[in-house]
């Protein structure tokens, strides 16, 4: 009968674990799908986001906050909605892999007259100067090219700056060998800003062409989705799970950011919680965001502070969920140092439970949802998990490149800590 009982309880934990890391790949999955185009602000992607969401909180049995599962707000984004075109001798280049356009960029529809920039013109103010005079006097010449693979450290951030101001000029094509970041901007240069691979460096002499469509929005209309778990016993008493569902969005028609780990993978461990919460309910309410506009610049989650659905003083604490699909390396801690005495309650859970491999300690940082709240006098931990991979804004961070190894034991360490409250 021991050994019955032993079976069955081993064979209920098994299968709970296996459906959690199975649901947190269906749902980053779903995220990653073209369907949401980065769920970023072209082609409704980060709208039809949202509307999947609220629909798993629903299918939970969650509840809704003021009879509306979101909260609605608008920002301004640059975007680049249709055509994303760089030919070079006639050969198109591959977009996210052989070039990237800046976040600011403008269009660029046009054969290129260009003049390739040396270095001694570049860091010569009076020269560089006679060549914007020029451009903008004649006005034969109708692109720059910068190359910026041999400059390092201040050199780099002088060069880098100087594009920025010649992109007000005419189009920039910035020649380079640095990993392709992206990010989201809330301004459009008058001019294209084009980074382009060093191997596919480009001389005078040699034929471009660019066919590239910027269109500033100035009120994208976004949502934060927000759902709760009531508390084992009536109280205002409340914790708050947070996680960004955006992402960059496309560059383009065809190309887009699926955004796996940066942060469908975060997104899907809401719910993961949210079901082991709802089988054992907290002693406190469990409130759960799903931000938009993190990426933008923190601004779902700075609307929600701002114009809160409930009184902020009943907040107990605010854990922020953000790339969540590997942890072979452990995890880093944003705020460890500013709250220790919680932290302490979140490593000695590890230890004893031996789950993860190590828990790094990290100070304050504006570098997710969780800033805002601590801004307010809330205590909030952001949690980010260390791996392998380490594809990050760019077109390769996708489902496919995602272990998902310590999602079961992230879920039952983040689970366990919030029952310490």
């Amino acid at each position: 009968m021991l050994k019955f009982v032993f079976i069955s309880i081993f064979c209920l934990t098994f299968n709970s674990s296996f459906s959690q890391v199975e649901e947190g790949r269906r749902i980053t999955k779903e995220l990653c799908s073209e369907k949401y185009f980065g769920r970023g602000y072209i082609k409704s992607g980060d709208s039809l986001a949202a509307e999947f969401l609220a629909s798993e909180f629903e299918k939970r049995g969650l509840k809704k906050i003021k009879k509306s599962w979101f909260q609605e707000f608008n920002f301004t984004v640059n975007t680049f909605p249709a055509n994303m075109e760089v030919k070079f001798n006639d050969k198109f280049l591959i977009t996210g892999k052989d070039y990237i356009v800046d976040p600011s960029s403008g269009s660029s529809n046009m054969n290129w007259n260009y003049k390739l920039l040396t270095n001694s013109e570049l860091f010569d103010e009076k020269k560089l100067f006679e060549i914007v005079a020029e451009i903008q006097l004649k006005k034969i010449i109708n692109g720059l090219i910068v190359d910026t693979r041999l400059l390092k450290g201040d050199s780099l951030k002088k060069v880098k700056s100087i594009q920025f101001q010649l992109a007000q000029i005419c189009a920039v094509i910035s020649v380079t060998d640095e990993k392709f970041t992206f990010s989201v901007s809330d301004e459009q240069f008058p001019f294209a800003l084009i980074y382009v691979k060093g191997e596919k460096f480009l001389e005078n002499g040699n034929k471009i062409q660019t066919n590239i469509d910027a269109k500033l929005i100035k009120n994208h209309h976004s949502r934060n989705v927000i759902a709760y778990l009531p508390a084992k016993k009536r109280t205002k008493k409340t914790l708050l799970l947070a996680a960004h569902y955006d992402h960059l969005g496309g560059m383009g028609d065809n190309t887009y950011f699926p955004g796996g780990n940066d942060n469908a993978s975060g997104t899907s461990m809401l719910f993961a919680l949210a079901d082991e919460f709802k089988k054992n309910p907290l002693k406190y309410n469990v409130v759960f965001i799903a931000f938009a506009g993190e990426e933008a610049g923190l601004l779902g989650s700075k609307h929600f502070v701002e114009n809160p659905l409930f009184k902020l003083k009943h907040i107990k604490f605010v854990q922020n969920l953000d790339i969540m699909g590997s942890g072979e390396e452990g995890i880093t801690v944003v705020n460890a140092t500013i709250f220790p005495d919680i932290f302490e309650k979140l490593n000695s859970i590890n230890e004893r439970e031996k789950l993860l491999s190590q828990i790094k300690k990290r100070g304050k940082a504006a570098n997710s949802d969780h800033y805002w709240f601590t801004e307010y006098g809330i205590p909030a931990f952001f949690i980010y998990t260390m791996g392998p991979n380490k594809n990050y804004h760019d077109v390769f961070d996708t489902y496919e490149d995602l272990s998902f190894n310590e999602y079961n034991d992230l879920v039952k360490l983040i689970g366990e800590f919030l029952r310490t409250f």
